[in-house]
């Protein structure tokens, strides 16, 4: 899939955030799409289908392990990558964001070009078919 038809939904409750992969990624040629917490992600996700969604694991309310379950968990959505960030990267976090359904992961600060390759790499990688 080429950069120009991906679409990317970030997740993240701090603004500087959001912006700063929103602008990484808008660079790249992505569609990017943003939500500050798992309720308006949710709403977004009725009528988007990104093909990859960084998701900031620290959220207000429903925490980002809560929401990726929820969308794996869910047969429309279920099929999208999804790319846990966080800053509070402690032992076992990594195995945590696995265990949810999250598909990579990387710790905040995150190096842009890494970031850039870790998005690339999801959006290669073949998507399941669906079962019947």
């Amino acid at each position: 899939m080429s950069a120009m038809s991906a679409t990317i939904l970030v997740i993240d409750d701090h603004p500087a955030n959001l912006k700063l992969a929103e602008v990484l990624l808008q660079l790249e040629g992505y569609a990017v799409q943003t939500a500050q917490d798992a309720e308006k992600a949710m709403e977004l996700l009725k009528t988007l289908r990104p093909q990859v969604i960084l998701m900031d694991l620290q959220l207000p309310g429903m925490d980002g392990l809560e929401l990726t379950r929820l969308i794996k968990a869910a047969p429309e959505t279920r099929h999208i990558a999804i790319i846990a960030l966080t800053a509070y990267a402690m032992k076992g976090d990594e195995e945590k964001a696995l265990a949810a359904g999250c598909d990579a992961y990387l710790s905040k600060p995150t190096d842009s070009l890494l970031l850039k390759k870790v998005v690339a790499a999801q959006l290669a990688r073949p998507i399941e078919p669906k079962e019947r």
